[in-house]
């Protein structure tokens, strides 16, 4: 009998997402020398969270990446994983990989809720994977609390996550769980070819490593975090009032301070200034955006 109340576990099918396998002997070297993580962790049982960068350390995609048999599977933003593959295939060169839509056959689906890893045999670790459904299921990299993503066929994984006692529930109650938890939903909240990977907070969810060696944009990723470059951040916020449109102006005693980005109902997500922070933690004043008000609310994910 499916759980039902505060905590009860959920699944849902993620149908903004898309998958592309890459395939071939090259496939992790050739994904490594482009992204932000360190793609040489990656295994039946390791998923990680990653950025492609513009050589000038802008944002273009984010993903997930897991392992499946010979493949890698990259669980990405589904009206933009042809933009990716493309992009992906100008650096293929001579490199034995290939690039595919994996969408006919595998979907993206996450299953959320008290005690979801457990559930479907994982430790409650962020990118802890094993293979499930006739695909991958992984732990969020990014925090484990966000739950499992699965990559299977969609009815194969429905099915088996039914079996596990998760009610099926619809995009937008994990778009309110991922809100919930200060996680941005790709091209949503960064903007392309603008965000940096610092003020969207890769850094806490596990989306950069430091000492792999080069990918596309290192340059600019470390002198933002060596040199103290960052002067926005991504924060998670509560909204009073009807949630403001994304790129609505955040204002602090009649300045701008910043932009909301994705919000749904009462939880939301804002691009503001480093400063305009200080200034609101010193003075108490509000933020406002539109006709509503926005006040500050922690980040799971926050380090201390």
């Amino acid at each position: 009998m499916a759980q039902t109340g505060t905590g009860a576990r959920r699944f849902a099918r993620l149908a903004e997402r898309g998958v592309l396998a890459l395939a071939g002997e090259d496939r992790v070297r050739f994904l490594q020398g482009l992204v932000s993580n360190d793609v040489t962790r990656v295994a039946p049982a390791r998923a990680i969270f990653a950025a492609f960068l513009t050589p000038q350390g802008k944002y273009l995609h984010d993903f997930f990446i897991a392992a499946l048999g010979e493949e890698l599977l990259l669980d990405v933003e589904g009206p933009r994983r042809e933009d990716l593959r493309r992009r992906l295939s100008v650096y293929r060169l001579r490199a034995k990989v290939t690039i595919a839509d994996a969408g006919p056959s595998l979907a993206v689906s996450v299953a959320f809720g008290e005690g979801a890893p457990a559930a479907l045999g994982l430790a409650p670790e962020p990118g802890a994977a094993r293979a499930f459904a006739g695909g991958a299921a992984y732990v969020d990299p990014r925090l484990a609390a966000a739950g499992v993503r699965v990559i299977a066929p969609a009815e194969a994984a429905a099915e088996a996550l039914d079996g596990l006692d998760f009610s099926p529930a619809d995009a937008a109650a994990y778009d309110r769980h991922r809100l919930a938890l200060a996680l941005p939903d790709g091209s949503r909240d960064l903007a392309v070819e603008k965000a940096i990977l610092l003020e969207s907070n890769f850094e806490e969810m596990n989306g950069v490593d430091w000492a792999k060696g080069c990918y596309l944009g290192q340059e600019l990723t470390a002198r933002t975090k060596y040199r103290g470059l960052v002067k926005k951040r991504l924060v998670p916020v509560g909204i009073e009032g009807a949630p403001p449109p994304p790129g609505t102006p955040v204002m602090l005693d009649g300045r701008e301070a910043g932009e909301m980005r994705s919000s749904r109902e009462y939880l939301g997500l804002a691009l503001l200034r480093l400063e305009s922070l200080a200034e609101a933690a010193a003075t108490g004043a509000p933020f406002t955006a539109g006709e509503a008000r926005i006040r500050l609310r922690p980040a799971p994910w926050a380090r201390p």
